[in-house]
């Protein structure tokens, strides 16, 4: 455990991980906005976290600022505004007086529900000496897409859409093949993961029992 720790802590100073520090700390901005119903400063907010996602990893890749910190925030980051971002949405769809729009507050159960096995899984691993992975594509896919659906629902969404008079308003269908869209890859991205999960717990199990042979 003390190891992976000094290996996570060592040259975290980059500029990497200072966008993905940042991106946690406009998690609760964006909840505060949002709630307040203040939606186009909170969707200000959630792409200027998504900008910061994308260009964390360019500069990080680029520039070799690649450290086992930041394959830790950069998740973390992603999992707490994916959260918050499901949280407020379940709360506003189930205050909503559409009938139909209230019934789909359900869906983003789906999405606290997978980023809650993954943080319980994860904290499994440490505590148990193995490290997380990063994200793999269909991870970004997933991310990317959760982004671009969820603002564009802020944006042109019922009831919430701050653009719904002025352009136009998604109907209740199109709300909700975008959203459909988005689970999917979620739990496909969700899955994605699983391999390298198992492929590292028989490595351990495989090196733990070498070493018991030895000894």
């Amino acid at each position: 455990m003390k190891k992976i720790i000094k290996e996570y802590f060592t040259g975290c100073f980059t500029v990497p991980n200072l966008l993905s520090f940042l991106r946690i700390l406009m998690v609760p901005a964006f909840a505060v906005l949002f709630l307040r119903g203040e939606y186009i400063w909170s969707i200000v907010i959630l792409a200027l976290s998504g900008l910061s996602d994308f260009f964390d990893g360019k500069i990080a890749r680029k520039f070799n600022q690649v450290s086992a910190l930041g394959k830790v925030l950069d998740p973390v980051a992603d999992k707490l505004t994916q959260i918050t971002i499901a949280v407020v949405f379940y709360i506003t769809f189930a205050r909503a007086e559409d009938s139909t729009v209230k019934a789909f507050s359900w869906i983003f159960l789906i999405f606290l529900v997978k980023e809650a096995v993954m943080i319980v899984g994860g904290a499994i691993m440490i505590a148990i000496g193995l490290k997380p992975g990063a994200a793999e594509m269909p991870g970004k896919v997933a991310t990317f897409a959760f982004y671009l659906i969820m603002i564009s629902i802020m944006a042109f969404g019922p009831e919430i859409g701050i653009l719904r008079n002025a352009l136009f308003t998604f109907p209740t269908p199109v709300m909700y093949v975008l959203v459909s869209i988005s689970v999917v890859l979620t739990i496909v991205a969700f899955c994605s993961y699983i391999p390298g999960v198992i492929r590292m717990l028989k490595e351990k199990n495989a090196k733990a029992n070498n070493e018991s042979k030895a000894g």
